[in-house]
């Protein structure tokens, strides 16, 4: 999905949620986007000052038979209303407020009050040892205003769809360095100057103190308008004191739930009917296995959003929670401050979920808390860190001991890993006969056609400065067939990561490897893209 299509779905999906609160609200909707950059405006009713402070915009001027129109939003006083509906009707003249969405009001507000604001160069990422570049955006976020440097970075970098902001102290400077499609590029080197600017606004606005001595934790939000939509940027905000000062690093999670859709993650049609069948039974466990970064929080939301139903009751622990998504209940679990998540799920199960997420399995307690909850009518789902399905089903039997009664309790591991995506403007060629050699060991006895072995490479373009656009999913699916149970229930006693995995690939499993050995057959990434990220 490109970003115009993106924009327009969030766009929609805001003006859905704004029809549903008018209609709770008791008001009139209105819908403005065919007309609000066109519509003329109504100047001399109500002040800017007015507008901004209560959030509301005037539509129409009553003139005759003509009623007065207002545009109002979720945040404009009631008080407000009631006064203005009182003193309009008082003078003989008619008045209906509508409630229009905010990204509605914000277009409005654009053209009664237009910014009156330096437009500073966009931040482009450099290739490696282009230091012309760099310069040049050094020098543009060292002219940026103290009081806008952090909104623009944190605006440029969701611009740019980097994940990572890193702001880190240097001797004789601050060293920004963005993550994109996750490589970590540079970006800026900007004057010491700026550090106090940064942490004060970091500090004052995720809750961190800027002279702590020890790491420190926080969270953030920021509210992003861009091409008249909207959206809501979460920051995980994480810092650590350096011989120079605290260093940070910011997480970027793009709010946007009707992003969080199986749908859009790029699967196959074998990949989404394997997740579909597994979620709809009742019960089960099912383990998001990968490092950080490797797209298991965003898999195991959409999976969530696809259960989200009035019939259902989804809780959810999470250390922190990174995305809010109505309908579900949240609950953080701080385990820095002592709290558990075992001990958490032992609370949550009293309150009868039909499905279970818990944020993370990093101990036997939750283990096996977890798989109890399975087996007794709940779904559950977790994050788990290992490399590899096979290495996660052998580490869990590891945490929770053989036990025939847990044999039937995990129904689905799924490893997985973000690639960077090849742009349209690629070149393909033949490989050496080793390479070929090794992509034909690895792909051996599947129906793949290896007569002719092409892959490809990425060709750079001024648009494009790497030749990657994106970043593609590969997914490893064990589901655990009633041989894989068998290492559960103690029937087999070699349970190794070789062993397990062997099975799996006996039953149909592709590994990771398989995977992304395929997608660089298909020209959709390259083989050392899947050699580093594998």
């Amino acid at each position: 999905m490109d970003e115009t299509a993106i924009q327009h779905k969030r766009r929609e999906n805001e003006e859905q949620a704004t029809r549903g609160r008018a209609r709770i609200l008791g008001l009139p909707y209105l819908d403005t986007r065919e007309f609000e950059r066109t519509i003329p405006l109504v100047p001399d009713i109500l002040t800017k000052s007015e507008m901004r402070q209560n959030f509301i915009i005037p539509l129409q001027r009553g003139e005759g038979e003509k009623p007065y129109y207002f545009l109002i939003t979720s945040q404009t006083p009631n008080s407000l209303i009631t006064k203005m509906r009182d003193q309009y009707t008082a003078e003989g003249a008619r008045v209906t407020f509508f409630l229009v969405s905010n990204a509605a009001y914000q277009t409005f507000m654009l053209r009664y009050d237009p910014p009156q604001e330096v437009h500073y160069d966009d931040i482009r990422i450099a290739k490696e040892g282009d230091s012309e570049t760099i310069s040049e955006v050094s020098k543009t976020l060292n002219s940026v205003s103290s009081d806008k440097i952090f909104n623009f970075l944190i605006d440029q970098a969701d611009k740019l769809g980097a994940s990572d902001i890193h702001i880190e102290n240097l001797r004789e400077q601050i060293r920004i360095r963005m993550r994109v499609d996750g490589m970590l590029h540079p970006v800026a080197e900007i004057n010491r100057d700026r550090y106090r600017v940064i942490m004060g606004e970091l500090s004052a606005r995720a809750d961190i103190s800027s002279a702590a001595t020890s790491p420190q934790s926080g969270h953030m939000q920021q509210d992003i308008y861009r091409d008249g939509s909207s959206h809501l940027l979460n920051i995980r905000v994480e810092t650590v004191p350096t011989m120079y000062g605290q260093d940070a690093v910011l997480r970027l999670f793009n709010f946007d739930e009707s992003l969080l859709n199986l749908n859009l993650l790029g699967l196959s049609e074998g990949e989404l009917a394997t997740i579909e069948e597994i979620i709809s039974h009742p019960r089960g466990l099912v383990l998001m296995v990968g490092p950080t970064g490797s797209g298991k929080s965003t898999t195991l939301y959409s999976i969530l959003n696809a259960l989200n139903s009035t019939e259902r009751k989804i809780i959810t622990l999470e250390d922190p929670i990174e995305y809010g998504i109505t309908g579900i209940t949240q609950i953080p679990i701080h385990t820095n401050d002592g709290g558990s998540f075992a001990e958490g799920l032992r609370s949550v199960l009293r309150l009868d979920p039909d499905v279970v997420m818990v944020g993370e399995i990093r101990d036997a307690d939750t283990a096996r808390t977890a798989i109890q909850a399975s087996i007794t009518g709940h779904l559950v789902l977790s994050s788990f860190h290992a490399n590899s399905t096979a290495a996660a089903f052998a580490r869990m039997i590891d945490l929770i001991g053989t036990n025939p009664i847990f044999a039937s309790s995990i129904r689905l591991l799924i490893a997985q890993r973000l690639v960077r995506r090849l742009s349209d403007n690629k070149e393909a060629y033949h490989p050496d006969a080793a390479t070929a050699a090794y992509i034909r060991n690895v792909l051996y006895g599947l129906d793949v056609d290896l007569n002719d072995v092409t892959l490809y490479r990425p060709v750079p373009t001024a648009e494009i400065p790497f030749g990657y656009q994106g970043r593609t999913v590969l997914m490893e699916q064990m589901v655990v067939s009633d041989d894989i149970q068998a290492y559960l229930r103690g029937d087999i006693k070699d349970i190794s990561t070789h062993a397990i995995e062997d099975s799996a690939r006996r039953q149909g499993m592709l590994t990771l490897e398989q995977k992304g050995i395929l997608a660089a057959l298909r020209g959709e990434t390259t083989l050392e893209e899947v050699s580093r990220v594998i």
